[in-house]
């Protein structure tokens, strides 16, 4: 993994070239100056341009042509995922058919404080640790850190985790998940999660905690997920109603679902 110092001139780099290329400063078919002009331009070295380089054509911005130069590239763009707030659940599952994961970490841990708390369970319970980063269209929109008891994770391996849904898993070993709470904040990206979702370190993200519980009650599975903002974003349906004589904002369940099926 790069440095802090390391990564921050390089991330720097990156989102200076990008920044031209989406608002518009470089035009697709433009040429980007050479890599000793670059480096001297924003003094970094030639290693950190070529690092940055290989980010931008990887991700598909530019075009690297030897002995020719490196040019804009037309690039698709991706459309954000759009989440209901109020079908957190169900929002769940379409996700995981249109997108992709990739598992990062697999481990059992003793959990953090603030995990056992939300789940009930003692610090001594040990709890499954995952990470993952999930994909639309190739690009890394989520970085997902979830705990689940050892009782419920020890049914599937690392291995099925990797291709198969979390909620499969689940209810494979018999959890049927009833309700669930979630927080929604935001956040700062870590040197690790700014990696993981190639973005800036200390970039804004989207954070999101939730806490599935099955139908006893029984806390099954803590998720901590960070979500790049420009691709990812809840929407809320309301309608407007009266209580008491005043009218009052409620959420729209019948138009979520009616914008689901379309």
């Amino acid at each position: 993994m790069l440095s802090v110092a390391t990564a921050s001139k390089t991330q720097r780099l990156y989102l200076l070239l990008r920044h031209q290329i989406l608002g518009g400063e470089l035009n697709v078919g433009d040429k980007l100056p050479s890599e000793p002009e670059l480096g001297a331009l924003h003094g970094v070295s030639r290693v950190t341009v070529r690092r940055v380089l290989g980010q931008l054509e990887d991700e598909g911005f530019i075009s690297r042509q030897p002995g020719v130069g490196t040019f804009v590239k037309e690039r698709a763009v991706s459309r954000p995922i759009v989440a209901e707030l109020s079908e957190a659940l169900a929002n769940l599952n379409e996700m995981g058919r249109a997108t992709s994961v990739k598992l990062l970490s697999f481990a059992y841990v003793q959990p953090p404080a603030h995990v056992a708390a939300a789940l009930n369970i003692t610090r001594e319970t040990r709890t499954q640790r995952s990470v993952r980063i999930r994909l639309s269209n190739k690009d890394p929109f989520s970085y997902l850190l979830t705990h689940v008891p050892e009782r419920i994770s020890s049914t599937y391996s690392e291995q099925e985790l990797a291709t198969q849904s979390f909620l499969s898993l689940l209810e494979r070993s018999g959890v049927r998940i009833a309700r669930a709470t979630q927080t929604v904040t935001a956040t700062l990206a870590t040197p690790e999660i700014s990696e993981a979702l190639k973005v800036d370190i200390g970039a804004p993200l989207l954070s999101i905690t939730r806490v599935n519980f099955d139908e006893a009650g029984v806390g099954v599975q803590h998720l901590q997920a960070y979500y790049r903002p420009d691709r990812y974003r809840f929407e809320m349906h309301l309608v407007r109603g009266k209580e008491a004589e005043e009218f009052v904002w409620a959420a729209d369940t019948r138009g979520a679902r009616k914008d689901a099926a379309a």
